[in-house]
């Protein structure tokens, strides 16, 4: 499907890439893997076309479709959600269009016999046919079930996407390249914008995507759920893995071994031959092999040791100063914005030492809480009380935008620094791999994940015992995040952490908070319990809702028997019965259909027979509602009576 050969890319003094080579084919799922800076996102937009590269060659297959996901929107804000999504169906609007017309043009035409008749009713045939392959019967299917995978409920579908923020338009990008299926998909960070449940649907979705798929993410656990094969950067070069994140590690460190050994094998020849060569140069009779050794040792390759920088973030947090044993306390706490609640009766309370998640989707109040908290928002309702002598430290999600550009790494430490923490800021930059003439450098050239750890560096100036970190892991390297996460662990304080990081929460926490509609829940346990609770609650729902249906079943049987002497009751009851039955037979039909599209082997089919299985499907899924409506009409028949 694609092929890089010998591609080299020459940036600010050095090579970005130096002669990579690789091939893509269908059904790979790359993940790319590299420290930020190593180029990452700059391969991506060299395959998609967006940049231009110095030498070597990126071909691509005949008709191969090639879509990456933009971080510049280019939206009409006077379209809906459900008609932005439909964008992705571009060919199938074309079609349908070109359908429509040649029908109109059809029942205007009168010469039934002619050859011309029959060429115009292939072509007609033909377009209905492309759009059999295209799937175009089960276009609002794919719509809706992407949009509600992503987290959009079926009452925003209507709504303009003027009225969403940027993570949601990020959202809605995403759904759009996931609706039009390109032939190489490539993602840089695709989780950055989605709440948990989202990004586990998401890597269902990726698991069984039908072409290639290329990724950018800092999420172990997303890398480990979804990708085969991992291609790291490093040094300019490029290292291919089968695998995912996992056990590219195994292999990669497998790989060091063997060159390390080469390399220790290859010094103890070199030093053989030169203590040879000093041996014998200066020996008359032995002149000629001496020469033939130097020469020997001149064409001696050296082993290329992968330059591989060991250097991560090495820091604790300040000893946290004694606090209360109740750090903060909500009861019955409420926040709205004019009619529109975001906060409905929160209670909650941390004692020292605590740590716990909050997680949601955006826009649910998780960051409107916090804001309370600081002091931010005070026109709520309900209590908020900070336990004695608390101090806080927060870590906005936006912290590392806040800083001042036109200000060095040294001197935004020096600013903040105080009497006692100022003799110990170079070493505290350098704990954050900020050392020589790295200090020196101005902010506005530093990358997002070098700001994100100069935003960090900030929060160690001055001891806290309550942390409160919004998306702290956004724009950090994986290695960075296990820095970072192993300091919370460490530290004795208390921590309120926002974040949509799976493999980052995952032990770090013993409570989560989630928000969700508009309602706050506690749970005791890590990111994990809270996943398997999601789970089991969707279950029971589901449950619910079938048991609420044969209740009714069955209070309107318990009714049905005070009516068996007329004879149109009798009617009316035969009927409900058989509606019954009916309803019970199509739901089984489309429950062993809905298990058939929850298994891989469902996508490894043919198009052909998914096309004709989703026509079968959707038409019980009609029938099915239909019946229900005709039930439903004769039981309010059996109440008049």
């Amino acid at each position: 499907m694609l092929d890089i050969h010998n591609l080299s890319v020459y940036f600010t003094g050095r090579y970005l890439f130096k002669e990579i080579s690789f091939q893509v084919n269908k059904g790979d799922r790359i993940g790319l893997i590299g420290k930020n800076g190593a180029g990452k996102s700059t391969l991506l937009k060299l395959i998609v076309g967006d940049e231009s590269y110095e030498s070597g060659t990126i071909t691509y297959s005949k008709s191969v479709d090639v879509a990456m996901l933009k971080q510049d929107l280019d939206f009409n804000n006077d379209s809906t959600l459900w008609k932005e999504a439909e964008k992705a169906f571009e060919k199938i609007a074309r079609i349908e269009k070109q359908l429509a017309e040649l029908s109109l043009e059809l029942s205007e035409r009168e010469d039934y016999e002619s050859i011309e008749y029959s060429k115009f009713l292939e072509k007609i045939n033909e377009a209905n046919e492309q759009l059999v392959i295209l799937g175009a019967s089960q276009k609002d299917a794919s719509i809706a079930r992407v949009l509600e995978g992503l987290g959009f409920r079926s009452e925003d579908w209507e709504k303009q996407t003027s009225d969403f923020s940027g993570g949601w338009r990020m959202r809605i990008e995403l759904a759009k390249l996931l609706l039009k299926k390109p032939d190489v998909l490539l993602l840089d960070e695709p989780t950055n914008h989605l709440d948990i449940e989202s990004i586990v649907w998401l890597e269902k979705f990726l698991k069984t995507y039908g072409g290639a798929v290329i990724l950018v993410s800092h999420d172990k656990a997303f890398l480990n759920a979804v990708c085969n094969r991992s291609i790291e950067i490093q040094s300019a070069k490029i290292y291919d893995f089968k695998g995912n994140y996992d056990k590219y590690l195994s292999q990669r460190e497998l790989m060091l071994e063997q060159q390390l050994a080469e390399l220790a094998n290859q010094e103890k020849e070199k030093k053989r031959l030169t203590d040879l060569i000093e041996k014998f140069r200066y020996k008359s009779s032995k002149a000629a092999f001496a020469q033939s050794l130097i020469k020997k040792l001149e064409k001696m390759d050296d082993i290329d040791l992968d330059a591989i920088s060991n250097k991560t973030m090495n820091f604790k947090f300040p000893v946290a100063p004694s606090s209360g044993k109740v750090v903060l306390k909500l009861e019955e706490l409420e926040k709205s914005f004019g009619d529109k609640k975001v906060l409905n009766q929160v209670n909650l309370e941390l004692e020292r030492g605590d740590k716990i998640a909050f997680v949601g989707q955006n826009g649910q109040g998780k960051s409107t809480l916090v804001k309370c908290i600081m002091n931010d928002w005070t026109d709520y309702s309900g209590h908020l009380k900070l336990g004695h002598n608390v101090e806080i430290a927060y870590f906005a999600q936006d912290q590392a935008k806040k800083l001042d550009i036109s200000k060095t790494v040294l001197d935004t430490v020096l600013d903040e620094a105080d009497t006692n923490t100022r003799p110990k800021v170079r070493g505290l930059l350098g704990a954050f791999l900020f050392e020589g003439e790295d200090v020196d450098k101005k902010v506005s050239v530093l990358s997002g994940g070098e700001r994100g750890r100069l935003a960090l560096c900030l929060l160690l100036l001055k001891p806290h015992n309550l942390l409160i970190l919004d998306e702290p892991t956004n724009h950090l390297d994986i290695q960075s995040k296990e820095i970072l996460k192993q300091a919370i662990l460490d530290y004795q304080g208390t921590v309120i952490i926002i974040s949509h990081d799976r493999e980052f929460l995952q032990g770090l926490t013993e409570k989560v908070l989630e928000f969700r509609n508009y309602q706050v829940k506690e749970l005791l346990g890590d990111v994990d319990y809270y996943l398997e609770q999601r789970e089991f609650e969707n279950l029971k729902d589901a449950e619910k809702a079938k048991a609420d249906k044969l209740d009714t079943a069955k209070v309107v049987k318990q009714g049905q028997n005070e009516w068996q002497s007329n004879k149109e009751l009798k009617k009316l009851k035969n009927k409900v019965g058989k509606l019954e039955r009916e309803i019970s037979d199509l739901e089984t039909k489309i429950a062993k259909c809905d298990v058939e599209l929850a298994t891989t082997v469902f996508y490894e089919k043919p198009q052909t027979e998914q096309l004709s299985f989703m026509d079968k499907y959707n038409d019980l899924k009609e029938l099915l509602d239909k019946v229900v409506e005709d039930w439903e009409t004769t039981l309010e028949l059996l109440e008049e009576e």
